[in-house]
């Protein structure tokens, strides 16, 4: 399974698919039994998500604070962050700008006189400020913000200890090394839990099929289909500008990231596939240093998918609701996306409180973000493998950019498995009474 992981994730989809449709024809709409059933396959992703939450925390403080120590240059620190923020900047503009773009030519909201679908649930946009954002960047208690997996605050935890133990020299040595440990321990663990990503890939499709069975993607099939070409195009940006850089090597990349793509999509959710990313990465020849620095800054300030959507999202429901926004609001829009969109990485349910918040600012019916809710599933698989593949590519691009792009290795490679059939024999560290080996 592990050397042939895409595959069986292809797999768990496709059956996903046919257990997921098979249990919606076969209950009607609204029965106890089928909703039993479907909270039953959940489960399999949620255990896998939260899988992947053990992993991540120590996973980012490990790789942060091993690539900062042994970069051992506070300047070139400083430059590989400015060029990290210079593209995340650049491609946040870019996102935003396609999306909105896009959703004027292809305009999926015109004449659909849409009526909400779906409970708004709890969105808390009062909270959702610069004096909020900027107090959740800090951590008051690094293992508090391990404990919520607040990658942002993790982060910056992480750069201030990397930086510390670069400073104390050899005194930190110590500390290095066992991050560096913690680090290979975390990999080998992300080989362990992503066996079970099949499964959790079936449970995640079958079970949201079976509740809204296939005809949900008839029934909004122009904004997903209009959605998915937006993202497609941006891939094509993205790959293209990758290219400049990478020159051929961009595809190799590619190739190298099918695995934790897949995951993003099947499951919905960025952070899945970061444990594997980071894999992937070290063997398409990005350094430890570099990816366990831009990575995780990425994963706070480089959400692709995320910002396409929520600029997309935005005007569709103003068209949606007949509502024509002038070329000038929306590049107002456009430039309050650009700022509150940096935030969203600590933000429960983060895209639709970034609508919410917009939509609430220029006048906009905020009960909008129902018509979206009913794909929102949907839509969420695309973004998600988007937010990997603009990482994957920023990463690699600053990597070329300091000129440390290493020899690429094989991205099949069997992974490190626990010692067996050892001269111990299971026994190693006990001092066993030798009656147990006489004849």
């Amino acid at each position: 399974m592990a050397r042939r992981l895409t595959y069986f994730i292809l797999i768990g989809m496709v059956l996903g698919i046919l257990v997921g449709y098979a249990l919606n024809v076969s209950y009607p709409k609204g029965d106890a039994t089928l909703a039993s059933v479907a909270d039953t396959l959940k489960l399999l992703p949620d255990v896998f998500l939260r899988l992947i939450k053990m992993i991540v925390a120590p996973l980012v403080l490990a790789t942060i604070v091993t690539g900062i120590a042994s970069m051992g240059d506070s300047a070139a620190l400083g430059r590989i962050g400015g060029r990290s923020l210079a593209w995340f900047v650049t491609f946040s503009f870019v996102s935003i700008s396609l999306g909105l773009v896009l959703v004027n030519l292809l305009k999926p909201g015109v004449g659909l006189e849409l009526t909400p679908t779906g409970d708004l649930g709890e969105l808390a946009t009062g909270d959702f400020t610069f004096r909020h954002f900027v107090l959740s960047v800090f951590p008051a208690s690094p293992i508090e913000a391990m404990a919520k997996n607040d990658i942002l605050q993790v982060l910056v935890f992480s750069l201030f200890a990397g930086i510390a133990l670069s400073a104390v020299g050899e005194k930190g040595a110590p500390l290095v090394r066992g991050a560096e440990a913690l680090a290979q321990v975390m990999l080998t663990v992300t080989g362990y839990v992503m066996r079970f990503a099949p499964f959790a890939v079936f449970g995640a499709i079958s079970s949201v099929i079976a509740v809204r069975g296939l005809g949900i993607i008839v029934t909004y099939g122009k904004l997903v289909g209009s959605f998915y070409l937006a993202m497609l195009i941006l891939w094509c940006v993205l790959i293209a500008a990758g290219g400049l850089f990478l020159g051929g090597r961009v595809f190799t990349l590619v190739r190298y990231i099918r695995e934790p793509l897949l995951l993003a999509y099947s499951t919905a959710s960025s952070e899945a596939a970061l444990p594997k990313l980071f894999e992937q990465l070290d063997r398409f020849g990005v350094p430890r240093r570099i990816s366990g620095f831009v990575l995780p800054l990425g994963y706070s300030f480089n959400l692709d998918g995320s910002m396409i959507y929520t600029s997309f999202a935005a005007l569709f429901i103003a068209q949606a609701y007949g509502i024509d926004l002038p070329i000038s609001a929306q590049i107002v829009m456009l430039l309050t996306l650009m700022v509150t969109s940096k935030g969203i990485a600590g933000v429960p349910r983060a895209s639709l409180v970034v609508i919410a918040a917009t939509l609430n600012q220029f006048g906009l019916p905020v009960e909008g973000i129902a018509l979206v809710l009913g794909v929102d599933h949907f839509l969420d698989m695309g973004r998600s493998a988007t937010n990997v593949v603009g990482n994957a590519v920023a990463t690699s691009v600053v990597t070329k950019w300091e000129g440390m792009l290493q020899p690429p290795l094989d991205p099949d490679a069997e992974p490190l498995h626990a010692p067996s059939h050892t001269a111990a024999d299971g026994r190693a560290g006990l001092n066993l009474d030798p009656v147990n080996f006489e004849s």
